[in-house]
């Protein structure tokens, strides 16, 4: 089979690869879109490889059909279109899959919006509602509103009943993602968040929980306006490693500050997220509640191509490259 090797130069290049080998738990998926993620860009640069057991090339969550399954696999079957969650190996014509991180497709979605669920749908969750403890009528913050995990975060928080409040580099940007329908989008060039949370704190809608990608010097100034006992999620540093913090407010209103990552959970834990988003995200998939936001579907020959839309920071939305045609 082919795979999307990075060479010495750092280039991708579509090469040939060893087929995979199933074992008894897993089953054999041929891969007909995978959706990109910010990690494939460190992976790319050598700064995130895949976990050991893992292929060595880059794919965190891809949408395909079972072609053969292990023989201890009882609920799924060949033909099945299924999406996954990786630890890597998305990037190639097939992969191997242990048997509870496949979700079925939600009714009505295309491959290529399948493909950009596990991922960012089990990000989400995981940090909105089991870390950051998010419940209806609360409020989110959730910045970096135009990157594709906001894209998943900012509908899925409003379709369980949250208000949402998030954050743009100019009102160019705030009215392309109008339609994801945050309550509040700060245009970060022109105003400050700290003074936005403050303001919203005296108007008795301080923020609960803050689903946070970019941190840096405005995680620290912002933390004190958080509601009460409020969660802040920290995700990734985009935005800086470092930051200062008042112990005060941290003591006095009883707030968590919590690191999470996706990739370092239990394969168990893994499994528990995805069965999580199975019952309680897919009917809302299925309902229209929530839709994926696809910016671009490129050929996974233009891997390059779709690796400079996300450097560039030019997509709203997810991009995805198409492997191969089988719907």
């Amino acid at each position: 089979m082919k795979a999307m090797l990075v060479d010495e130069n750092k280039r991708l290049v579509w090469s040939d690869v060893a087929d995979p080998i199933i074992k008894d738990d897993e089953v054999l998926v041929k891969i007909c879109a995978a959706a990109l993620n910010r990690a494939d860009l460190l992976q790319r640069q050598g700064k995130y490889p895949s976990p050991a057991g893992c292929p060595e090339w880059m794919g965190l969550e891809i949408a395909g059909v079972i072609v053969e399954t292990g023989k201890n696999v009882t609920d799924w079957k060949v033909g099945d279109k299924v999406c996954a969650l990786l630890g890597g190996g998305g990037y190639a014509q097939y992969v191997a899959v242990k048997y509870d991180m496949l979700m079925p497709i939600p009714k009505g979605l295309t491959m290529e919006e399948a493909s950009a669920l596990p991922e960012a749908y089990a990000t989400s969750y995981l940090n909105l509602f089991i870390e950051g403890h998010l419940e209806q009528g609360q409020t989110a913050f959730i910045p970096a509103g135009a990157s594709g995990l906001a894209s998943v975060a900012i509908p899925m928080a409003k379709a369980f009943g949250a208000r949402v409040i998030t954050s743009v580099l100019s009102d160019e940007i705030a009215e392309k993602i109008k339609d994801l329908g945050a309550d509040v989008i700060i245009n970060s060039k022109e105003q400050n968040v700290e003074d936005v949370l403050k303001a919203e704190e005296e108007n008795n809608t301080p923020v609960n929980v803050s689903m946070d990608c970019l941190c840096g010097e405005t995680l620290g100034k912002s933390l004190p306006y958080m509601a009460k006992g409020g969660y802040w999620i920290v995700i990734s540093t985009l935005a800086g490693t470092e930051t200062n913090i008042l112990l005060r407010p941290l003591l006095t209103k009883g707030l968590h500050l919590v690191g999470s990552m996706l990739r370092n959970r239990t394969p168990e834990f893994k499994a528990y997220i995805l069965s999580e988003l199975v019952k309680k995200v897919w009917p809302k998939i299925e309902s229209g509640e929530i839709r994926p936001s696809i910016y671009k579907i490129l050929p996974i020959e233009q891997a390059e191509e779709a690796h400079a839309i996300l450097e560039r920071s030019e997509n709203i939305g997810k991009v995805v490259l198409m492997v191969s045609s089988d719907n």
